[in-house]
């Protein structure tokens, strides 16, 4: 894979790439970082470009001050207009997900589909209250890469072996106080608390081939969400993935590269 740092009008963004054709853009979940989809783009690299991002505030892109939906879609557009890559498939996971599908609304001539990985609108106050809690939780210090390990094994149980090690290696950094991780804690902070904006609009109005993928055991995207976003837009399709919590691109990364096979 090969690793640049574009700088955007927006921000600088820090991306891994491999592969040629018709262009992926790949964007992780809060806290995350572009190395989350390296199967993926394994699987996907023989037949398309893909470009797997660190989102502003996380890993090695930029700080800025903004952390709304919009400011995510714009860094996308930028990135899109500045490879001329366009249209582009956007895959999101989470906090990707919910800027795929506001990118693709805000920015329709630069999107060709959207695949979103378990966030939807309708998502209850009180589960976004416990990601928060969740996420400023891991602004903390470890010892070791092992140490971190285990912390994650413990936060995430489904995750395979692989998928730990990817987390523990490129989402944290040395200090002088020990390891911590590159995601900004405020930027975390900011960014927890636009998931709360309403993306009802930008899934009533997609105007693209559009894919939604839920895990069966998400404890995100509870069933009563799931139910109201398909009433929303029924004709989009809904996939559920039996085997899977919240971390589908991880977890179930074959079935995620067929279905942006498939969305192509």
């Amino acid at each position: 894979m090969n690793s640049n740092t574009y700088a955007l009008k927006t921000t600088p963004i820090y991306a891994v790439s491999s592969g040629n054709g018709p262009t992926v853009i790949c964007m992780h979940g809060i806290t995350g970082n572009a190395y989350v989809f390296e199967p993926i783009m394994r699987m996907l690299s023989d037949r398309f470009q893909v470009v797997s991002i660190d989102q502003r505030g996380h890993g090695r892109s930029g700080r800025p001050t903004g952390y709304r939906g919009e400011d995510f879609a714009d860094d996308v557009a930028a990135l899109v207009e500045q490879l001329g890559c366009g249209p582009a498939i956007l895959l999101g996971h989470s906090l990707g997900a919910r800027n795929a599908l506001v990118a693709a609304n805000r920015h329709p001539e630069l999107v060709r589909a959207v695949v979103a990985l378990d966030f939807t609108p309708f998502i209850e106050k009180e589960v976004l209250d416990q990601l928060a809690e969740r996420v400023n939780g891991g602004n903390r210090s470890f010892e070791s890469i092992e140490e971190i390990k285990a912390y994650l094994t413990q936060r995430y149980p489904l995750l395979p072996e692989d998928a730990i090690n990817r987390r523990a290696h490129h989402g944290y950094h040395e200090t002088e106080d020990g390891w911590r991780p590159l995601a900004s804690p405020e930027a975390m902070q900011h960014t927890a608390e636009g998931l709360r904006d309403n993306l009802e609009d930008a899934v009533a109005s997609i105007k693209h081939p559009a894919i939604l993928v839920r895990g069966a055991e998400s404890k995100l995207v509870s069933e009563e969400a799931w139910r109201k976003t398909q009433q929303l837009r029924p004709d989009l399709r809904y996939v559920v993935l039996a085997g899977s919590d919240h971390y589908i691109p991880e977890i179930k990364p074959a079935e995620v590269a067929e279905l942006v096979s498939q969305v192509a």
